[in-house]
């Protein structure tokens, strides 16, 4: 059913600090930020020849990384991102096998363009995935 890994997502205190680390000191090719308000974030993509690294920082009172955050004030990795090629099936399908679903089970447009669904991580080792349909 997934797809291939589109993107690890890891939050960080410092945007700007943190694209400058993987500019400069890695070599890689870092996207301008993106303000995403409907998801309560800042994020820049950073482009690898096989997936992306996606940075994450708050945008707004109400960002869940700034939740993140503050219980990992140093940052880390906060999901993983698998592609799919049907979202609603994806979902009806996990959903039957008893994975959760965050939010009303609604895909959200994502910072892709693309829609996107988060399951609970707790159903998956701990670890929040997100599913975006490609």
């Amino acid at each position: 059913m997934i797809g291939r890994l589109n993107h690890v997502a890891i939050a960080v205190p410092d945007l700007d600090a943190a694209a400058a680390q993987y500019r400069g000191t890695l070599g890689a090719a870092v996207r301008p930020p993106q303000d995403e308000p409907d998801h309560g974030v800042t994020v820049v993509f950073i482009d690898l020849p096989n997936t992306k690294i996606e940075l994450l920082h708050p945008l707004g009172d109400n960002s869940p990384i700034a939740g993140f955050l503050a219980k990992n004030p140093a940052g880390g990795i906060h999901h993983l991102c698998y592609e799919v090629e049907d979202i609603l099936a994806a979902r009806d399908r996990l959903q039957a096998q008893g994975a959760r679903v965050l939010g009303d089970g609604t895909p959200r447009i994502g910072a892709h363009g693309k829609p996107v669904l988060f399951l609970h991580p707790k159903d998956f080792n701990g670890c929040l995935i997100e599913l975006e349909q490609v």
